[in-house]
């Protein structure tokens, strides 16, 4: 697909972290960019700098994700690109003994009910609802009409101690790219993800300095954490090539995780 000023596109996590890296490249390449995001002060102004639109989207709520597509394709037409980044999750270990009362707990199902709604549901829920405005758009190069790229992580193939939560609902988001992918050929849209590793987001920057030594030493190579431009790097490349199509692709300086 070209990326033009015709191009429109939605981010969702656009006001930080590996959103934000993906909406600023798209916009940087000519495309109209739309970020979808809860923290209206940073996505606001984000948008302002790179000439998009912000909406105020919540990715748990149909209804507040509808109301931003709509206003997102009111201000830019249909988009052609979406990248899902955002999520929210909850921590806990199948089992963890309580030094207290010196027995077992367990991670209550409501948590994991939770995490699963808020990555592996919004996830369907973003694509499934771009998908179906991409599909009443004309057909470009090779009959396609739209792209939809996922965000994993690592933890989708070996999550460690205490992911229990995140690396599963991470590997039904992997699960979900080869169906979509097939349910839409016919429609000319593709689907792929993506599995960062450990990467300089905000929030893994807010960890000490040793800690962020440590992570940066247990990578193959190069040995550092992944810069956010980097991820942003791949989903042009998704974009531009049409050839990748019900992909889940690893971006980890061949890190494989140990169990803690």
């Amino acid at each position: 697909m070209k990326i033009d000023n015709t191009t429109a596109a939605v981010v969702t996590g656009g006001a930080s972290g590996l959103g934000k890296a993906s909406a600023e490249a798209l916009a940087k390449a000519g495309a109209k960019v739309a970020i979808f995001d809860i923290n209206d002060k940073a996505g606001e102004a984000v948008a302002k700098e790179i000439g998009g639109v912000f909406c105020k989207v919540d990715i748990m709520s149909e209804e507040s994700v509808v109301a931003g597509f709509e206003k997102a394709r009111a201000a830019h037409g249909q988009e052609r690109v979406c990248v899902h980044c955002a999520m929210t999750a909850r921590r806990g270990k199948t089992l963890s003994f309580d030094k207290e009362t010196h027995a077992y707990k367990r991670t209550p199902t409501e948590d994991y009910a939770f995490g699963v709604q808020g990555i592996l549901v919004a996830s369907y829920r973003i694509a499934s609802l771009s998908a179906l405005g991409m599909a009443g758009a004309q057909a470009m190069e090779d009959g396609e009409r739209g792209l939809i790229v996922l965000t994993a992580s690592v933890a989708a193939q070996d999550a460690q101690i205490g992911q229990v939560i995140y690396g599963s609902a991470k590997a039904g988001v992997n699960g979900l790219v080869l169906p979509m992918a097939r349910d839409l050929m016919d429609v000319g849209i593709r689907v792929n993800s993506i599995m960062p590793g450990i990467f300089a987001t905000p929030l893994m920057l807010g960890a000490p300095q040793k800690v962020l030594d440590s992570l940066a030493a247990s990578v193959p190579f190069p040995k550092r954490l992944g810069k956010p431009e980097e991820f942003a790097s791949l989903v042009l490349e998704l974009t531009r090539n049409t050839y990748f199509n019900g992909q889940c692709l690893r971006l980890d300086g061949a890190i494989r995780m140990a169990p803690r």
